[in-house]
């Protein structure tokens, strides 16, 4: 087989396979590229020896001083058996037996589940994962969306700190893991996408600028120096994040993509990385004959990223709606710190716009970023599923002091009007793994970094950014105890207990009527009509022959919605979390306190 490395500021490469080194020779046709033809199977374990990296190798990559070499993983590693430190392995794509057949499924009426391999189940790998998955096909999710599955030190974390970018992390069963888990979803109906990060690498494990410049110090980044995207040298590190991104749709059968933080990526190129990726995933996808969807994180508000390239925009097939997150989240809760001020004021004004407009930063003020943020969505022309919308994901729980979900504080009513609002709303819903049944497990931040300096600035790098906000030390989880991790686990008992059972009955529900009725997959925002009343806490909405109503208060709310027809001619209850009888010839709905419904014309 063919061995073949981009390092272009070495003298010499040698590959070390199974043990024993032997040379690598330029590529005459790609500048910085050296290869090597070698017998090689599944398994075999090998690494690079590169010579003249001031690393102390000499220039026959042997060692120099008669020292052992230093064995560096591939950058293009597909294995890692023993980490990101240790030596590659060769992975033979071909071996795995796929059982499915599959066609693929696209995001227009998707309903979308976060699920971390680590924490999904106590055990924390692909396999007892996928023996929970008939719960999620039962639910009525389409697609399960993976956060990160590369590489990264120890055997615990969120996988946000990934390094080799094309393989899969061990503890979790690695690649054959990975495949079992896919195979297994497809036979159960669901889609996979996976999140993977291009806007950093993990500090530990880390060997890709020994190779060359994947990273540049012309931009800086919360994480240090960018990755290099615009750089000299550039035009081969964004090769490598393609052919990374491809690889994982082609050999793995996922379904699609979630791009952690594009707007963190330093990009100054007129031709930008993220549309080239989007170019290069159409392009696969039509070879394949499945949709191959990306769905951004992005920070901006910016509607290009999910414009068609052809009108002037990235490309890309949807985006988190962060804005659409935090107004329900401070409705629902009534926080204000940080950027949940911005929403603070008039949290149901700021769900109604969303629901119609997509951004709540649409070029207004923020006050939390001290400057006008945004720019408006066209709505006339931008389908609603390009945006997916959340009462919760890995971010909004994990990145709290405690990691407490929604559950931990709001009553079982608060959190069926949450479900209501996200299951029934214009945009692609998704939901984070447990908040289907409430869960009362926290997610928590945690890590298992091997090195101990690193452990330790990460622990007291946690308890100073909550320190600022008035957070005892000693009450911030530490992310190195083995025991974050274990109190972040789903309890599997608890979809079968009071008040969890309930809940989890509703959400199915809602599900259930997103995949029935048309309405509620229609993707014309500015069809989109609300009312609302902050003081009573109150919001309804209209979707087609819909009408969605809740609650949202401690006391019974009468809500307005036209009258003039005769009981039984006017609306009927398709559902409700509380009983409710439809609105009469006055039109007005009496809901009781935390509470939601859907009405149907008719």
């Amino acid at each position: 087989m063919l061995f073949e490395v981009w390092a272009p500021d070495a003298d010499s490469v040698g590959l070390r396979l199974s043990g024993e080194l032997r040379a690598m020779g330029r590529d005459p046709g790609r500048d910085g590229w050296w290869t090597a033809e070698a017998e090689a199977s599944d398994g075999d374990r090998y690494g690079f020896v590169l010579g003249g990296d001031g690393s102390g190798n000499g220039g026959d990559g042997s060692g120099g001083d008669g020292a052992d070499p230093r064995v560096l993983p591939d950058p293009r590693s597909r294995r890692q058996p023993d980490g990101p430190d240790g030596e590659s392995a060769v992975v033979d794509h071909s071996l795995f037996e796929w059982r499915s057949d599959w066609a693929g499924r696209g995001l227009p009426g998707a309903v979308l589940y976060e699920l971390h391999i680590g924490t999904y189940t106590a055990e924390g790998t692909f396999d007892a994962a996928a023996a929970r998955l008939e719960h999620l096909a039962e639910l009525g999710i389409t697609h399960v969306s993976l956060m990160p599955v590369c590489p990264f030190p120890g055997t615990h974390g969120w996988g946000y700190e990934g390094v080799s970018l094309w393989a899969v992390h061990e503890p979790y069963g690695g690649p054959e893991g990975l495949k079992r888990f896919v195979d297994t979803a497809h036979g159960l109906g669901l889609a996979v996408l996976l999140d993977v990060v291009h806007n950093h690498l993990g500090p530990s494990g880390n060997h890709l600028p020994a190779f060359g410049p994947y990273f540049t110090a012309t931009h800086h980044t919360p994480w240090g120096a960018a990755v290099n995207l615009d750089a000299p040298g550039s035009d081969e590190v964004r090769a490598f994040l393609l052919g990374s991104a491809l690889a994982w749709l082609r050999d793995y059968r996922l379904d699609g993509l979630r791009l952690d933080a594009v707007h963190a990526l330093a990009d100054g190129r007129a031709l930008t990385f993220l549309e080239e990726l989007s170019t290069a995933a159409d392009a696969l996808a039509a070879e394949l004959g499945r949709p191959l969807p990306l769905i951004a994180e992005s920070d901006l508000c910016d509607p290009r990223t999910t414009t068609p390239r052809e009108s002037g925009g990235l490309g890309l097939h949807a985006q988190w709606n962060d804005d659409f997150h935090h107004s329900l989240h401070t409705a629902l809760t009534g926080e204000s710190q940080g950027y949940y001020a911005d929403f603070a004021a008039a949290p149901l004004a700021a769900v109604a716009k969303t629901v119609t407009s997509a951004f709540f930063h649409n070029g207004t003020y923020s006050s939390f970023r001290g400057r006008t943020h945004g720019r408006p969505v066209d709505i006339a022309r931008t389908p609603a599923h390009r945006f997916v919308g959340y009462a919760q994901t890995h971010d909004q729980i994990g990145n709290r002091a405690l990691g407490d979900r929604l559950s931990a504080t709001l009553s079982p009513g608060l959190l069926a009007c949450a479900a209501a609002l996200v299951l029934t709303g214009p945009f692609t819903p998704m939901l984070f793994m447990g908040e289907e049944w409430g869960a009362r497990t926290p997610w928590q931040f945690f890590t298992d970094h091997t090195d101990p300096a690193l452990a330790e600035a990460v622990r007291n790098g946690r308890r100073r950014e909550f320190a600022a906000h008035g957070w005892a030390a000693d009450d911030i989880p530490d992310p190195q105890d083995p025991a974050t991790r274990n109190r972040s686990c789903l309890d599997w008992s608890e979809p079968s207990q009071e008040p969890h059972s309930r809940l989890h009955a509703w959400y199915r529900e809602l599900i259930a009527l997103r995949h029935a009725l048309p309405d509620l997959r229609d993707p014309d925002l500015a069809s989109v009509r609300t009312a609302h009343d902050e003081q009573a806490r109150w919001l309804a909405y209209r979707r087609g022959d819909l009408r969605i109503a809740v609650n949202l208060g401690e006391k019974p709310a009468t809500i307005p919605l036209g009258g003039g027809r005769r009981r039984g001619d006017g609306n009927r209850v398709v559902a409700a979390w509380e009983p409710v009888e439809a609105p009469g010839g006055d039109g007005l709905l009496h809901l009781p306190p935390e509470s939601c419904v859907v009405l149907a014309d008719g």
